[in-house]
């Protein structure tokens, strides 16, 4: 049986109607069951469309079963996933993960699928990720990184244990670890920055934390070189608008091959997508996914 896709939106339609048509057009798409969280509207300016997404993912079809589960109040895009990504691995061990801007390859759902069952009783393994980062020059067709991501990615409940919200602790022990420039791929203050702006409050993201806690813990993530997941997020559309065509990256046509690795961190692949951020202005996109990341909060 495939994993279950825990799909997080909230109040934009049009971006909700494409993802939700490019995974049902997945392989293995009439076989998975599809479980949305809907955040509560954050004001009342938010409640139209909050409710216009709601009446589009209650009608979604191509799946085995659809389950939204629509909160009362708006916990916010961290809180959100957090508890709905616990929610689901309680209840089936195992979990494919999107939210509401993520666009996937028709390939997406037989890779996730492929690296779980591959990985399942792999310690050292933290997740599989669909999105591949835009480099000059060509990735492996897979590779392990140490630590983990956030568009488009699968999990186990062993795994998603290690997840730790204390910010300040975890960069703590990144600083004390002199490992902080492996963790910023070599360009200083990416990464990092991204934890202490969310210790300040300047963002609320969970994923610099599950990036961070997996980091720390040895874990390493299961990537592509050829991209399954697009962000469509970037257009302008969120309530900070702000764009950028940094991340951009065209869906491989193809299925990836099931080969099996060991997983440890590839460090020629971690240096050229440390390039490839700094090469694509790596300050400016920090700042754009951390506004991102906010307009869903």
């Amino acid at each position: 049986m495939p994993a279950p896709v825990a799909l997080f939106v909230y109040n934009r339609p049009a971006h909700t109607a494409r993802t939700l048509e490019a995974l049902a057009a997945n392989a293995g798409a009439a076989e998975t069951d599809l479980v949305v969280f809907s955040d509560g509207p954050r004001d009342a300016a938010a409640t139209v469309k909050v409710l216009e997404v709601r009446e589009l993912v209650r009608a979604a079809q191509g799946f085995r079963s659809v389950r939204v589960v629509e909160r009362t109040e708006n916990l916010g895009l961290s809180r959100s996933i957090v508890s709905g990504v616990g929610s689901v691995l309680a209840e089936h061990g195992r979990v494919i993960v999107l939210e509401d801007d993520l666009v996937t390859s028709p390939h997406f759902l037989n890779f996730m699928n492929a690296g779980l069952q591959r990985y399942a009783e792999d310690a050292r393994v933290a997740s599989i990720l669909g999105y591949g980062y835009p480099v000059d020059g060509a990735l492996p067709e897979t590779f392990f990184l140490r630590g983990a991501d956030c568009w488009g990615w699968a999990t186990w409940s062993r795994a998603w244990a290690h997840y730790r919200p204390d910010g300040a602790k975890l960069l703590a022990e990144l600083e004390a670890s002199g490992e902080l420039d492996i963790f910023d791929f070599g360009v200083p203050g990416f990464f990092s920055g991204m934890l202490r702006d969310q210790i300040a409050g300047r963002n609320d993201s969970w994923a610099v934390r599950w990036y961070a806690s997996a980091f720390l813990a040895s874990l390493h993530t299961l990537h592509p070189g050829p991209s399954l997941v697009a962000n469509i997020g970037f257009d302008g559309s969120g309530e900070h608008g702000d764009r950028g065509e940094h991340f951009d990256v065209p869906l491989s046509s193809v299925a990836l091959r099931d080969v099996p690795l060991e997983p440890q961190d590839d460090r020629a692949a971690r240096l050229a997508i440390g390039r490839g951020l700094w090469r694509r202005g790596v300050r400016k996109i920090s700042k754009i996914i951390d506004s991102l990341r906010n307009a869903h909060a």
